[in-house]
């Protein structure tokens, strides 16, 4: 019998230290918790925008397509050479190549918050970093991203011709005389890169607004957890 007292006072003590491990500053949410309501906060407040941030109807200049390198200076150089309706072709195509590429994206975006561990996620919430949730997917992401965006790029500009297009602009650019940047031949990869760098600009906007404007919070769940986030960030200020 005390034998059986004993072990059940022995399960009861690692139980509650077991849950003492989860809480974290306050006793008011648990690291379980942190990481469930970042979760659900982030798929529903960080990537709130991102169908109409693919849409390129919307105007968004983010994911507007731009020459590599002194953009401005080569456009008006190719339009001054009379190939204006070829550059707007090429903008409007290889612009809507990234669109495309980015409606891809949500899922892969989405798919990386459901595998956040509940230390990566408390990290994220509480480590006073405004783009430490951007930061992560960045980091965990990327090499997914650019693997799924580039069929994507490769399809929308061999059906559009765009690829046609732009290399009637290379020829003609690249035979100026005295032009020492020539364009690069093919841009495949420049447009998926910029449409992941895009992205994730617009996640880091999002998540610093989020982070330090109240109103930005349109959720009860984003008011809870970075409302959470705002105390434990101001009493480690007075601590200090």
């Amino acid at each position: 019998m005390k034998r059986l007292l004993f072990a059940c006072v022995l399960s009861c003590s690692f139980f509650l230290s077991g849950c003492d491990t989860l809480k974290n500053v306050a006793g008011s949410l648990s690291n379980f918790e942190i990481a469930q309501g970042l979760k659900e906060a982030l798929t529903q407040g960080l990537f709130s925008g991102f169908d109409a941030f693919a849409n390129p109807a919307q105007g968004n200049a983010l994911v507007r397509f731009a020459f590599p390198g002194e953009a401005a200076k080569i456009e008006k150089t190719l339009k001054d050479l009379g190939l204006t309706q070829v550059v707007n072709n090429v903008t409007a195509k290889y612009t809507n190549a990234m669109s495309l590429a980015v409606q891809k994206a949500k899922p892969i975006f989405l798919n990386s918050v459901k595998n956040m561990s509940i230390g990566d996620a408390a990290g994220i919430l509480l480590g006073g970093n405004n783009h430490a949730a951007t930061q992560y997917f960045k980091s965990a992401m990327s090499p997914e991203l650019m693997t799924a965006f580039r069929p994507i790029v490769d399809s929308t500009i061999r059906t559009t011709g765009a690829g046609n297009e732009y290399n009637t602009l290379v020829k003609a650019y690249n035979a100026i005389p005295l032009t020492t940047k020539k364009l690069e031949p093919n841009l495949n990869d420049f447009i998926a890169a910029r449409a992941i760098d895009a992205m994730f600009l617009y996640v880091a906007n999002k998540e610093e607004d989020i982070r330090s404007n109240v109103s930005a919070r349109t959720t009860p769940l984003l008011q809870r957890v970075f409302g959470y986030a705002d105390m434990n960030k101001n009493s480690g200020s007075r601590a200090n």
